[in-house]
């Protein structure tokens, strides 16, 4: 995802430097666009906003805390933090990083990589500082034409999770009725072509399931766990709220056990495999 983000943003004209913990990364992404590259956090040091994608908000925490970001940049900058992060771990790095003066705005994003190469992405903006958001805009309109302000800091992941929770539930209900139909004998080509224009129609049997699914192609690039990691932060968060939310535990129990049986890596459209096998005959 971080690939074709940074690519709309030197698009739009914006002064782009870039940074990846793997060098050949970065430096690759670099050659294409014609922009800089920061060997270290030195090399960031002037930046005027950092936008971070990256698969944990643990991991984004401790870029800042831990190895020491913030306390390169100059005060003033703007943190826009657009992985799928945890929305409480969001607002405690806020308060963190507003000690060094940087400004934490949460956006993270839905289309995935197809919209990202298009700069089309869908992005929920969450933050406490209407200033720094508008400061942001623009960066933001690079990559996405479709921004949404969602409240105050944390709003934005809280959002995301929330929306990939409905996401994932409605995959494990897509996977659920082709593995019955199959077994009563039903065609899985046919069951989506008559989903797709019937009440059960979604995203999955409109753009996943008849190439990915039934097709056999399972490459839609988005890692299981990464699904089963946002399906968790929404449990995590009703739980926080103290809302009974049987569902949301449970869709984050079948992704979870499909992540330990394949893999981190797989693609989550994989899941459908464990859940057949684990199926009682």
């Amino acid at each position: 995802m971080g690939a074709p983000m940074a690519a709309c943003i030197a698009r739009a004209g914006h002064a782009l430097t870039l940074y990846d913990s793997v060098r050949e990364r970065a430096l690759q992404v670099a050659t294409e666009q014609g922009c800089r590259l920061a060997d270290d956090f030195e090399g960031l040091a002037d930046s005027d906003m950092v936008v971070t994608m990256l698969p944990t908000g643990q991991i984004v925490h401790d870029l800042y805390l831990r190895e020491g970001l913030a306390q390169k940049l100059r005060r003033g900058a703007i943190a826009v933090d657009m992985s799928s992060s945890d929305p409480v771990g969001t607002r405690e790095l806020g308060a963190a990083l507003a000690a060094f003066g940087i400004t934490l705005i949460d956006a993270p994003v839905s289309g995935g990589v197809p919209r990202a190469v298009q700069g089309t992405l869908t992005i929920m903006i969450g933050g406490d500082d209407p200033a720094a958001i508008d400061r942001a805009r623009p960066l933001l309109r690079a990559m996405g034409d479709r921004l949404f302000d969602t409240g105050g800091l944390g709003s934005g992941h809280a959002m995301k999770a929330l929306n990939n929770f409905v996401a994932a539930a409605s995959f494990a209900a897509c996977a659920e009725a082709l593995l019955a139909g199959q077994r009563f004998g039903l065609d899985p080509a046919r069951m989506v072509e008559i989903l797709n224009v019937s009440t059960g129609r979604n995203f999955h049997t409109d753009q996943v399931l008849r190439e990915h699914v039934v097709g056999g192609k399972f490459a839609t690039g988005f890692q299981l766990g990464l699904l089963a990691k946002d399906v968790r932060i929404a449990a995590n968060l009703a739980h926080a709220l103290q809302l009974e939310a049987p569902l949301v535990r449970l869709v984050s129990e079948r992704f979870e056990t499909a992540r330990d049986a394949l893999g981190y890596t797989r693609d989550h459209t994989e899941a459908i495999k464990v859940w057949d096998q684990n199926s009682v005959v």
